[in-house]
């Protein structure tokens, strides 16, 4: 036998939050801070990797919802960060060394993500 004393009252209102949506409406934020600090990691040569960071959100069946984060500095058919995080060959036989810029920076959006989702779940 299952008793209960007190109310559900908590329980069910944050359950309709859940159900509008309420838990994503920081997805925009969380994209811009995000392509921000990716920007301030960006290593700096000409400045125009850094300031082509931008997101998308895209929103699929059953709650699933992503965050894409892009650079669009393309240079010979290939996206510039991904040379400047992975390293790359020069013209003239050089190499320049990769350096990892990317991964600590989205670590360190996705744990600031975890505690504001958290924050939110906990005070509901």
């Amino acid at each position: 036998m299952i008793t209960n004393s007190g109310s559900f009252k908590n329980t069910f209102s944050f359950l309709e939050k859940l159900e509008k949506g309420d838990i994503y409406k920081d997805l925009d934020r969380w994209g811009r801070d995000g392509a921000n600090e990716l920007a301030r990691a960006t290593p700096l040569d000409t400045g125009k990797a850094a300031s082509l960071w931008d997101y998308e959100i895209e929103y699929k069946g059953g709650g699933d919802v992503r965050i894409y984060w892009t650079n669009s500095d393309i240079e010979g058919g290939t996206n510039v960060v991904i040379l400047l995080q992975y390293g790359h060959g020069t013209g003239t036989g050089g190499y320049v060394q990769g350096r990892d810029f990317i991964n600590p920076t989205m670590r360190a959006i996705f744990d600031k993500i975890a505690e504001d989702v958290w924050r939110r779940v906990t005070s509901a």
